[in-house]
């Protein structure tokens, strides 16, 4: 009995470790699948301004794909400067540039 509940123990850990290594066969671990989020990498898009709150310096975009770091089309807000916010409308099509310091949406440039 003793010998069958050790095999089914070792088969359930086998069986988990396959599992777990199928998770992780998307995953590149060279750097090249980092995104903002994990670090300050500068991607770009372009979207439409659909927000823009002065207060919380932040401007809501509904941008398109953006490859670099493999996000689908969507619509989030993006810290901005005032500088930054100079000029801008909602409805406004823009182009800009972006990064994640912290784990933060920050907008780097910005441009109709």
């Amino acid at each position: 009995m003793k010998r069958s509940q050790s095999a089914l123990a070792a088969a359930m850990l086998a069986l988990s470790v396959s599992v777990w290594a199928d998770d992780m066969a998307g995953m590149k671990m060279d750097g090249t699948n980092a995104s903002p989020a994990n670090s300050a990498q500068v991607a770009n898009a372009e979207g439409a301004i659909k927000a823009i709150d002065r207060e919380k310096h932040s401007v809501t975009i509904a941008h398109g794909a953006v490859p670099e770091v493999q996000w689908p089309p969507m619509t989030m807000a993006f810290s901005a400067s005032d500088d930054q916010m100079k000029g801008l409308q909602v409805g406004d099509k823009v182009a800009f540039s972006f990064a994640q310091p912290g784990g933060k949406a920050t907008i780097i440039s910005i441009k109709k």
